[in-house]
């Protein structure tokens, strides 16, 4: 086996992936979303996913809460037992779903609305024409470049195109809200980030 080629396909394909992800006007309909209910109504955003998609999703809300918007993640199946409390009027929600046929996501949909049947759900996924596309707000497809895994099903291109997704939608709300280095600084206050942050700020 040659590691080095490998390397090079797998860097191709995964680059050419992410340069295909559709972009469409959604993407400003979800970061105006955000912005309107967790800086202009007080409410947070809240992430999920199952498996794979759910280490995306929890990545998504940290770096979220970290750039000054308030995110929480929440497993779907610990939804179904007690921990949808943590979700409020104002709040808004981010699922993920490569199928988009996630029975878990699903279920979490259907308890969302009947905790607050207005509630704004975006999705990232890589399915169009799926369950959980139809019955998004707001829906942000990857463009559902096939894996890199040669078995073809380890999620590998997928959860990278995940996650340049989310990273989309955190610049833009940062830029959105006007986010400084001061207000990152007041957020980090350990490790080499939070040193560099109060370099740059004084």
């Amino acid at each position: 086996m040659d590691v080095k080629q490998s390397m090079r396909d797998i860097l191709r394909a995964e680059s050419s992936a992410i340069s295909a992800i559709p972009v469409t006007d959604d993407y400003e309909k979800a970061v105006e979303a955000i912005v309107e209910r967790v800086h202009r109504r007080g409410g947070k955003l809240i992430t999920a996913g199952m498996g794979k998609a759910g280490q995306i999703a929890m990545n998504i809300a940290t770096t979220f809460s970290s750039t000054g918007t308030p995110a929480v993640n929440i497993h779907p199946s610990e939804a179904q037992h007690g921990d949808l409390g943590v979700v409020q009027p104002n709040d808004i929600v981010l699922l993920i779903s490569n199928s988009g046929k996630t029975r878990e996501i699903l279920e979490l949909i259907e308890l969302l609305h009947g905790l607050y049947a207005d509630i704004p759900v975006i999705v990232i996924s890589g399915t169009p024409d799926s369950p959980l596309v139809h019955a998004a707000d707001i829906a942000l497809l990857t463009g559902g470049a096939p894996e890199v895994c040669p078995l073809g099903l380890t999620p590998t291109t997928s959860t990278t195109m995940m996650t340049v997704i989310g990273d989309v939608l955190v610049v833009n709300v940062m830029m959105s809200i006007g986010f400084s280095v001061e207000d990152y600084a007041k957020r980090h206050h350990g490790g080499y980030l939070g040193h560099l942050s109060r370099s740059k700020s004084n």
